[in-house]
Formats: C-alpha cells, structure tokens, sequence
C-alpha cells in the first residue's frame, strides 16, 4: 500500500514538474524573444538616429554649394567652409553637370577630403575623361531620381590613405532656373558605424529594463551586425560576419521587412532578429546564440527537477517513519 502511495506521489510530482516546466519554457522563449526585439528595434532606432544627424550635416553643406555656384572657386570654399561639420565624413563633392563652367572644361568635380584623421582637408578636383562621374551609378540615379539617397556601399582604392570601405549620401542641387547644376555627396567610411554598434550594445547590456527578466537566470548574450540588401554583412563585431542567403530573408531584407531567421556563426547555432534602418537601405540584426536562449530554460529545469526530487525524498521518508512507528 506504502509502496503503491509512494508510486502516485511520484507520478503527481513528475507531472507537476512536467506541467510546470512547459508553462515556464513558454514564459521564457516569450520574454526572450520580446526582450531581443526591443534590443533590435533600440539599435535600428540609434542608429537612424546617427544617419539623420548625419544627413542634416551633409544638407547643410549641399546647401552652401547652392548658394556660391557663381564661379568654380566660389563652390571649392563653400565646401571646405563647412567641413568641421561632421568628423566621421572623410569627404564633401560638387560634381557638376558637363560644361556648366566652361573655363573648367567638360569635367568639374572639386573634392575636399581628409587624407586621414590626423589631417585637415585638402582639395583637388577628381573629374576628368579617366574618372568620368557622368557614367557613374550614383550620379545616374541622382539624376532620374531627383532626390537624396545613400548609395550602396563599396570599396574605394587608389594606393593612398583614404583608400577603404565607404557610403556616401547623395543630392542633387539645382540653380535658381530649377536646373540640375551638380550632384553632391558626403563619403563616409565604415568606422563610425562599427563604432555606434559597440556603444549600442554596451548600453543596452548595461539597461536593466531590457534585461531585467533574464537577469535572474543569465546574462544577456547578443551582439548587433547590419546587413545590406543582398544579405552581405556591412558591420560586425570582428570575426562575426553573417552573410544570408535564405530567399525569404532577402525578400524582407529587400521590402524593408521585419522578422527572424536561424543562422550559424562560425559553427555556432543562432537566431536573428532583422528590421530595417530608417532613411537607408539597410537592415539591423541581433544575432542570439542558441546557448543564451535555452540558459535559462536549462536553469529552470533544473531547480523544477530538484523540486520535485527532494519532494519524493521527503515523502519516501514520511511513509519510511509511519512504517517504523506501526512496528514500535
């Protein structure tokens, strides 16, 4: 009889522990989940945040050309007069349409850039028959679009320091006729990006209403990438690239889509929330190792199975007393 009320506690402990273990499971992957999409939603906000103070800086500039396009030199000093503007803009163009000063010739694109953080600015003009910008994608689509936008980034060298990996925000600028007078641009390297990620994700594992859930079980494991369009990673922490070719990611990724998908880093399994960055065309995602999303569901069982354990502990011990005080 003992031994059969032994078997039933057992069973209803087991099952309890059962029970209680799925609720909690589901408690967890729901907090987590909502925990690592409001991580994702903060950086793609920060970071737009950066691209529009970035873009105000750059208008600015454009702005300055618009006003002195009444000679060549005019232009060259209205761009260098505002380039303290932003420190992580390695260069501010004019390039103009063909001819629009015909002292200069077919070809007029002054370019005031910093050879290195170190340097100030120094101006040449880069148009010319070998560097026609006309057949260029960038001025292209200023063109026919007639709007600002960031172009794809790419990789820029010609043997020199300023030689590396760039975006640049372009516009087009029109005269007093509501004609197309030149195509500007600001080319910024990648640094600041990599280095707003780094202070993204110090802060937020800092804030503790984002953590504060998965706290009692763990620490929050992530780091953020940016993605482009075709799922190439444009930013990573070093030696964490994330390149996707799942069809349906590149489809969001395309659209300006949200959502997850699972992905391998480095051999390591992982999840990744994506949402697109506001004013660019690219994509920010929080990459989650699989290890940091069951830590705490692994915890949980753990302290659930040690529950119920010391229960059978404890109720095989009742029943061994009542049976030693019905011998005495």
């Amino acid at each position: 009889m003992k031994r059969i009320l032994l078997l039933t506690m057992t069973t209803v402990l087991l099952v309890m522990l059962v029970v209680s273990f799925l609720v909690c499971r589901y408690v967890i992957q729901t907090e987590s989940h909502l925990c690592y999409v409001g991580i994702m939603n903060v950086a793609s906000e920060k970071i737009a945040k950066t691209v529009s103070g970035m873009e105000m800086n750059a208008m600015n500039v454009f702005d300055e050309v618009r006003k002195h396009m009444e000679t060549p030199e005019a232009v060259t000093a209205a761009l260098q007069s505002k380039t303290s503007l932003n420190p992580d803009v390695r260069g501010y163009f004019a390039a103009f349409e063909p001819d629009f000063f015909p002292q200069k010739g077919r070809w007029f694109e002054p370019y005031v850039h910093q050879p290195d953080a170190q340097s100030g600015f120094v101006v040449r003009d880069v148009g010319s028959a070998r560097h026609d910008y006309t057949r260029s994608d960038w001025y292209i689509r200023a063109k026919e679009s007639n709007k600002s936008f960031w172009s794809d980034p790419y990789y820029y060298y010609d043997g020199t320091s300023i030689s590396g990996r760039y975006c640049t925000f372009v516009k087009p600028v029109y005269d007093a006729k509501g004609r197309l007078a030149c195509v500007c641009g600001a080319d910024m390297t990648f640094e600041w990006l990599s280095k707003e990620l780094q202070e993204i994700d110090a802060g937020i594992k800092q804030n503790s209403l984002l953590n504060q859930f998965l706290s009692y079980f763990t620490a929050l494991d992530f780091y953020t990438v940016v993605i482009n369009k075709d799922g190439s990673c444009i930013a990573y922490p070093e030696g964490k690239s994330m390149p996707i070719k799942d069809e349906t990611v590149l489809r969001d990724l395309a659209e300006e889509q949200s959502g997850t998908v699972e992905v391998a880093v480095n051999g390591v399994p992982a999840t990744a929330y994506y949402c697109p960055i506001q004013y660019v065309d690219w994509s920010v995602a929080v990459i989650v190792p699989h290890q940091a999303t069951w830590m705490p569901i692994y915890f949980v069982g753990l302290i659930l199975f040690s529950v119920a354990l010391l229960g059978v502990i404890i109720v095989w011990l009742v029943l061994r007393r009542m049976k030693h005080e019905k011998v005495s």
